[in-house]
């Protein structure tokens, strides 16, 4: 390799913007989750006063990712990581509601405790409303880097800018791509292999509404395919599997895909 490609390496360090990194910023998201959901961790015994120690701790680990990251130079990076610790409660009621889909939506499901430890559909929800509420404070990077995090270790591509209601219920999950603009309403429920995309990839359409809206209490079954910004789904719809769809449907319907079965041969049984 000749000199100017590690002159061009060593300028290219000095253009990078200081962020922590991928795996310090999983790892506080991970920790704080595991604070909200002692089930995670083994046989945990903290007092009311480690508890409140253990969160001022991960507030204090949030400020110094945001002076790291320098969100802008006039931010006042402990505001706003008093302000995301103080709308945690209301975070946590919404990873419950969660839970409680995925309770009372799969047979499946035996517990609150096996929901929690082991479905990669909760994990998924719990680390975009984190990312969400992060986004929401105007802070860049980090909330991509931890939907990402977590697309990586669920296989769940929630991007954090996509507004989801409560009691969403994603079973198996796998491959489910919900796109920036996406909305989806209350009591929704995604299986696996379901796309909330965009019709175009055009940059210059990067500030409209490109994903589809998902009205509550809709079921979008594995496979289904809904693209476009102006694409809404209504109220009370099943959308079946290997759907595709740019258009908008009305509330309470069925959209299901229609197969032909051709009989290449039969064979007669004695």
């Amino acid at each position: 390799m000749n000199e100017d490609f590690y002159q061009h390496l060593h300028h290219k360090q000095n253009l990078i913007e200081a962020v922590p990194s991928n795996q310090e910023i999983s790892e506080w998201v991970m920790n704080l989750l595991n604070l909200l959901y002692p089930e995670r961790l083994t046989t945990p015994d903290y007092s009311v006063n480690e508890i409140k120690r253990l969160f001022q701790k991960q507030e204090n680990e949030l400020i110094r990712i945001l002076n790291t990251t320098k969100v802008c130079e006039d931010c006042d990076n402990k505001a706003i990581a008093a302000t995301f610790f103080s709308g945690l409660p209301e975070l946590y009621r919404k990873m419950n509601s969660d839970i409680n889909a995925i309770i009372t939506g799969d047979p499946a499901a035996k517990s609150e405790f096996e929901v929690i430890r082991s479905y990669p559909g909760f994990l998924a929800i719990a680390l975009y409303r984190i990312a969400h509420a992060l986004l929401n404070a105007d802070i860049p990077i980090i909330p991509r880097i931890l939907t990402e995090y977590a697309h990586s270790v669920t296989g769940i591509d929630i991007h954090p800018g996509a507004k989801i209601g409560e009691h969403l219920f994603i079973d198996h999950g796998t491959g489910i791509v919900i796109g920036e603009t996406a909305v989806i309403g209350n009591h929704v429920k995604l299986y696996q292999g379901v796309t909330l995309g965009a019709l175009s990839v055009d940059k210059n359409k990067a500030n409209t509404k490109r994903h589809p809206t998902i009205e509550d209490h809709v079921i979008i079954y594995s496979g289904a395919t809904i693209l476009g910004g102006n694409t809404v789904i209504g109220a009370s719809c099943v959308i079946g599997g290997n759907v595709w769809l740019t258009k908008s449907v009305p509330a309470n319907s069925t959209v299901y895909h229609q197969s032909t079965v051709k009989v290449v041969e039969t064979k007669n049984t004695i």
